[in-house]
């Protein structure tokens, strides 16, 4: 889910690199196809999905399973990150950033999680963020929203760890991606595009993690990895 730039690209492109069979989803299809294009060579599959659209979710599940038999993996990816003080009572935004990054999370899990408890196996993998475990001004509803994913994927462990059921989360620090596209405040955007310029780390290093958490044994669970770029303060 979340795969047509950034993160969930570069993620897409590795783990296809390595032999991965995947369903890659986003709401830009036409992105999508143009990683599955550039990949002749690898098992690439592509749906439009809206991670805030359950039924859209559902599918992508169903299509998958229909036609592999079974899934090993659920990357949650999409998210917002809208950037402004709560005085500013930008409660669209936040309502926005509860539905993708909150709900987006849930709406995976309930589509794929009888899926994997029916398997007795499988991985639900979350991207997070570094303010999921920090809180800075202007950020507070985007720190709220990523806090719940780590509880959420915590809870998740423990409810599921009996099925064989694998969880993780991926906390990036500041990354080259379009996230910055969310920020609907032109300060606060340009902000951020002078620190993913200044500091902001390549989405393969995210994707090399992710594929770490992936490429454990059956026995073992990587549950949170924190990546920062070194200059990095919070």
């Amino acid at each position: 889910m979340g795969a047509s730039s950034g993160i969930g690209a570069a993620t897409a492109k590795y783990l296809a690199s390595h032999g991965a069979k995947l369903m890659i989803t986003a709401r830009r299809k036409d992105r999508l196809d143009e990683i599955k294009d550039s990949m002749p060579e690898s098992c690439i599959s592509t749906l439009k999905a809206d991670v805030t659209n359950f039924e859209d979710v559902q599918a992508v599940v169903d299509y998958t399973v229909d036609k592999f038999g079974h899934i090993d993996v659920m990357y949650n990816n999409a998210g917002v990150m809208p950037v402004n003080s709560l005085i500013k009572g930008q409660r669209q935004e936040w309502q926005r950033i509860l539905e993708v990054n909150v709900m987006g999370v849930l709406n995976g899990i309930a589509a794929v999680l009888p899926v994997m408890v029916k398997q007795k196996s499988g991985h639900i993998i979350a991207t997070d963020s570094v303010a999921g475990h920090v809180v800075v001004p202007n950020l507070a509803v985007y720190n709220g929203s990523k806090f719940a994913v780590r509880a959420i994927m915590e809870g998740l462990r423990q409810e599921q760890r009996v099925n064989g059921i694998k969880t993780s989360i991926v906390s990036p620090g500041a990354v080259h991606t379009e996230l910055y596209n969310t920020i609907n405040d032109p300060k606060n955007k340009k902000a951020e595009i002078e620190t993913e310029k200044s500091i902001g780390l390549n989405p393969n290093q995210i994707a090399r993690a992710v594929a770490f958490a992936i490429d454990t044994p059956k026995d073992t669970d990587v549950n949170e990895i924190i990546v920062r770029p070194m200059k990095q303060t919070v």
